[in-house]
């Protein structure tokens, strides 16, 4: 089945680029190697690691002509060794369509883009692509942007459902026990501007996401009536002088977390830095309002960054808000950082953060989480391939034991990857139609 659609979108490429001012057909192939020994949360004693390899492999293919374009990328996710070698089907349900979206231009700077596709603004705190995770991360989506020299404007709005339906529109966010389904909502609006000056640049983002109601005895089953959540705030980057870079963060969450639940939460990040040469050096701060009750008083006070890329924060070994760590303590994330140039296609980052609680954990424990170190090497092998090496190490304290529920962790807690990024186009054909071949 697979096979059929790529030859269906290559016949369909090279048939209709008689007519295309643009024809692309490009290719993502990344398999990476892990060794979890800790990963996203403590590894308790005597419990072995984990080893296994995962691939992607996408197929875009992109057309673009004056006022039109479309995109279609179709991707498999799979472990090595997930299906049989003489299996006669891929029974591991790993294909999927990533995005399709087409695009009308009205002029004047107006457009349109309707479909499937990845949303990602700024620093990707609060909408990201995901692209550290294989499979990525895309909305079903219809926006009106607006472009033109250097302002910017998005809308965007959504609605989803599960499937056809005659009556109602319930909406089963099918989160598995995942607190509320933060990324399963059943209707978005929202709206971002961004403006760009000589030194400086900023953005505003205000979104409302609604929530189908959930029975309060399982935290399940849908029910009639919606919850309302809005995230706004703003993302300001200043390049005072050459080489030196300012970004800050500043984000609020009001709404309802659920019909007898309000939420009321925020988030600021300050980061600097400094380039004098071939090597980056930065210092950052971060801090994550949190709850120390859990909601009891009527009242959630934990931030959650709803869709953002959360694996570039607080340490790549996703301790905190990467699919855990809602409706909890928070946190306060002290990291400094270096890049540093090693060859003419080689570089190395080295990052470390301390982490400790927004919150208290328990009367009389320490704040402090633990503090974690990430390296990662990257060398560049041709002009559309990477190798990528990373190891991390997480140093975690006893009330990082209690907030994992871990009591008897292993000694040692870390992390290691290997990934071959592929990225080749293998067709690009462009021409201006002559007057002729556009009647």
């Amino acid at each position: 089945m697979k096979t059929h659609l790529y030859i269906v979108f290559l016949v369909f490429a090279i048939t209709t680029k008689i007519r295309a001012q643009e024809i692309r057909i490009d290719a993502d192939i990344r398999p990476r190697a892990e060794y979890l020994n800790g990963f996203g949360t403590l590894i308790p004693d005597g419990v072995d690691a984990g080893l296994f390899i995962q691939q992607r492999s996408r197929l875009k293919f992109g057309y673009a002509q004056e006022k039109f374009s479309a995109f279609v990328s179709v991707q498999d996710v799979s472990v090595w060794g997930d299906t049989p070698q003489i299996a006669v089907a891929d029974n591991n349900n790993s294909f999927s369509l990533a995005q399709a979206w087409i695009d009308f231009k009205f002029g004047n700077g107006w457009s349109t883009k309707l479909g499937r596709q990845a949303l990602s603004y700024d620093d990707q705190r609060i909408f990201g692509a995901l692209d550290w995770a294989m499979q990525g991360r895309f909305h079903d989506a219809a926006l009106l942007k607006y472009n033109k020299q250097s302002l910017q404007l998005d809308i965007g709005v959504a609605f989803n459902q599960n499937g056809v339906r005659t009556q109602r529109t319930l909406f089963d966010p099918n989160n598995g026990g995942n607190a509320r389904a933060v990324f399963d909502y059943k209707a978005m609006i929202y709206a971002w501007l961004h403006k760009d000056w000589e030194k400086f640049s900023a953005s505003i983002l205000v979104a409302n996401n609604s929530y189908q109601n959930l029975d309060p005895i399982d935290g399940q089953t849908p029910i009639d009536g919606n919850v309302n959540r809005q995230t706004f705030g703003t993302h300001l980057v200043a390049k005072p002088a050459k080489g030196l870079s300012v970004a800050a963060n500043l984000y609020g969450q009001t709404g309802e977390f659920t019909e007898e639940i309000d939420l009321l939460a925020y988030n600021a990040m300050l980061e600097v830095n400094y380039k004098p040469g071939k090597t980056v050096f930065g210092l950052g701060f971060e801090t994550l309002s949190g709850d120390d009750n859990g909601g009891a008083d009527g009242e959630i006070k934990s931030f959650f960054p709803i869709f953002g890329t959360n694996h570039n924060f607080n340490g790549f070994m996703d301790y905190f808000y990467v699919g855990n760590h809602a409706n909890n303590i928070g946190l306060n994330d002290f990291y400094a950082k270096t890049v540093i140039k090693t060859g003419e296609k080689s570089s190395l980052l080295l990052k470390a953060h301390y982490f400790a609680g927004a919150e208290s954990l328990v009367d009389g424990i320490d704040d402090y989480l633990g503090t974690e170190l990430d390296i990662v090497f990257t060398q560049k092998l041709i002009s559309f391939a990477a190798l990528k090496l990373g190891y991390s190490h997480m140093f975690a304290s006893d009330s990082m034991e209690i907030l994992k529920e871990v009591p008897q962790p292993a000694d040692a807690q870390y992390w290691g990857w290997a990934m071959l990024v592929v990225k080749p186009n293998f067709l690009k054909w462009s021409a201006t139609p002559t007057p002729a071949e556009d009647q």
